[in-house]
């Protein structure tokens, strides 16, 4: 009655335990994992039983022991060897097959040592013998609900039929002592039964807990390499997807890496809001996704730079790539009714041809991505070895520049500005000159872009400004001095103070310096911009629009800042398409000077013809190699001496 009871709790327990078990089918697996994990436990419990079993058979003298200890033998030995034959780790072997095949053994080897045990009760084997059995069974019974407790079916089924027998025989015999064995037996199942699902419980939170952390950790995995806005990879993304390809390749395989810079995409931020921004970084995500081959990594770089990773058949196909890019990016977005258009810049670096490793690939790419901004913007660009060794030359110039400000190797030449009326000097632009050491004069369009790239400008620039101060100082008071400012100068903190310690070291009246600034200067509409021309305006320093017409032109740009002076570029003077054109804007802008009474001169004249057409067109001041070319600051003071003393240049000025 009371194993009866004990049988019903127990399958009860087991039907809850099937239902409630919400475990995924890895942590099952990881479970059934730990009945493979000691296949050496296996092989001492299976020898243990085959002796005790002979052991028994043996002294007993009983046919019947002796068959079943072979029968046990053989069971056992093939457990073993299944244990050792199959893999949990092998994909091949399901979690079902590894469990029926390991009941199979375990409740055959069970039922059988449980057997022999209440066959030597019943046959009188001699107390000897069953205790020995009694022993074995009862302890194999136990030992087995811990070993096996990550599968309570198997640990209790095995459990139960061991000590079934022995229960079943103690009845049989019926006097006192094997009653209350029974009754022991009878209370050792569900006592190891409640023991048994005390481990599970602990093995299968454990386990279900760490398949919680994997996840998370998992999922932190994957935020930390994507990007928020786009949800393409990041850098972490992408250095990550980087390194499993190139572990990965084939020899002869080729990869290509395209990173892409979006054309004046800060406009958009500025103008439209950053949130109509990301709007459009998501949409080109979108549409880089698509275009991309697709077992390609599209990440976002950062800012409004891209870059794409893939494999690729050959140079050629990256050629078309590119140009599908492009053509997905300069389709018109259409954003809370806003037309949009954005173009692109790409640089291309190829793998083997290019680089063998990430970091140089990367590298290699950035530089054409470098040449494609630099050559227009809006296109491609291919790495070529040509590009590193420009760079090594950017990066020995820009050293060399950084030392010769320091070591004083750099002067300050002066180009006079002319009045056209009169003929006499009313300034003198400041223009840098490096005569270098070893390498002899090195022009200014070599070095003042490697200036800008690498910031040496802002120092640059202050130095300038202060020697063309110095020397402005000693001369006559009427003549001024101008001093062209680059975009990233005016934009550094400080830049106002530079300035204004520059005209006071030099004791220079501030209404004689004036700052010549180009119109790319305001593309960015730059509130540090407006501040720096309203702060030195205020103490008097003039300003001039340089290069006048060659950029991105507005009238607002004259309306909205203090120029006093305009400079109408060279090429509508002296260049290949000077004609009846350029002659009628040089005619409309020395007219808008007058109405406005600023100056307005003419650069690059080289002819007394040329004198004359743009003095007749307008203009008011004059300069170019027909007046002089620029001359350090002895010769510049000589030039003034002698319009003193001649009262004017004898020049003809047409």
């Amino acid at each position: 009655m009371t194993l009866g009871v004990s049988k019903l709790k127990i399958g009860k327990v087991f039907a809850r335990y099937r239902r409630t078990d919400a475990l995924s089918e890895r942590v099952r697996r990881t479970l059934v994992r730990t009945l493979y994990t000691q296949p050496t436990s296996l092989a001492i419990g299976a020898i243990n039983g085959i002796v005790s079993s002979a052991i028994a058979a043996y002294v007993s003298g009983e046919p019947s022991l002796l068959y079943a200890c072979v029968i046990l033998s053989v069971i056992a030995v093939a457990r073993v060897i299944a244990a050792l034959g199959l893999s949990p780790d092998d994909e091949g072997n399901t979690t079902r097959q590894l469990e029926v095949i390991y009941e199979i053994g375990a409740f055959s080897y069970a039922f059988l040592i449980g057997t022999i045990s209440a066959m030597t009760l019943v046959l009188d084997a001699g107390a000897p013998v069953e205790v020995l059995m009694i022993a074995n069974a009862t302890c194999y019974g136990v030992g087995i609900c811990a070993r096996n407790a990550g599968r309570p079916a198997i640990a209790l089924g095995q459990l139960t039929l061991v000590v079934a027998p022995i229960f079943v025989a103690s009845l049989y015999i019926g006097t006192l002592p094997f009653i209350f064995l029974a009754v022991n037996i009878a209370l050792l199942v569900p006592a190891m039964a409640s023991i048994t699902f005390n481990v599970f419980k602990v093995l299968r939170d454990s386990i279900g807990s760490a398949e919680t952390s994997g996840r998370l950790a998992e999922k932190m995995r994957n935020l930390a390499r994507t990007d928020v806005v786009t949800g393409l990879a990041n850098r972490a993304g992408l250095n990550h997807d980087m390194v499993e390809k190139l572990m990965g390749i084939d020899d002869d395989q080729m990869l290509a890496l395209f990173w892409m810079d979006l054309d004046r995409f800060k406009e958009v931020n500025d103008l439209l809001g950053h949130p109509v921004g990301d709007r459009v970084l998501t949409e080109v995500a979108k549409r880089l996704s698509e275009v991309s081959p697709s077992n390609a990594t599209v990440s976002r770089f950062g800012g409004d730079e891209f870059i794409i990773f893939c494999e690729v058949e050959d140079r050629k196909e990256s050629e078309r790539l590119a140009s599908e890019i492009h053509a997905e990016i300069m389709r018109p977005f259409r954003i809370d009714g806003e037309r949009l258009e954005i173009g692109a810049s790409i640089g291309i670096a190829l793998l083997p041809d290019d680089g063998l490793d990430a970091d140089s690939l990367m590298q290699n790419a950035d530089l054409a991505l470098y040449h494609a901004k630099v050559n227009g913007r809006k296109q491609s660009c291919f790495y070529d070895e040509t590009m590193s060794r420009d760079l090594a030359r950017r990066r020995e110039i820009e050293a060399e520049l950084r030392s010769a400000i320091q070591k004083n190797e750099l002067s300050i030449f002066f180009q006079p500005i002319v009045d056209l009326d009169t003929g006499r000097i009313r300034t003198f632009e400041a223009l840098v000159r490096w005569f270098h050491p070893q390498k002899g004069e090195l022009r200014p369009d070599e070095f003042i872009p490697v200036a800008e790239e690498t910031g040496v400008i802002v120092t640059l620039g202050n130095w300038i400004t202060a020697q063309a101060a110095k020397a402005a100082a000693q001369w006559p008071e009427d003549v001024t001095i101008a001093v062209n400012l680059s975009p990233l100068q005016i934009k550094a903190p400080g830049a106002a103070l530079g300035v204004k310690n520059a005209l006071r070291e030099a004791g220079l009246d501030p209404s004689r310096l004036e700052l010549e600034v180009t119109e790319s200067l305001f593309l960015d509409d730059n509130y540090a911009t407006e501040q720096f021309i309203e702060e030195l305006s205020e103490i008097g320093v003039r300003f001039a629009l340089d290069d006048f017409g060659t950029g991105y032109s507005s009238l607002g740009y004259i309306q909205k800042y203090p120029f006093k002076k305009i400079k109408v570029d060279r090429s509508f003077v002296s260049g290949p398409d000077v004609g009846k054109k350029t002659d009628a804007i040089i005619h409309a802008v020395a007219e808008l000077g007058s109405k406005l009474e600023m100056d307005i001169v003419a650069e690059g004249l080289e002819t007394v013809e040329q004198v004359r057409i743009v003095r007749e067109a307008g203009c008011t001041l004059g300069q170019g190699y027909y007046f002089s070319r620029a001359v350090p600051d002895y010769l510049a003071l000589m030039l003034l001496a002698q319009e003193n003393e001649t009262d004017g240049p004898k020049r003809a000025l047409g």
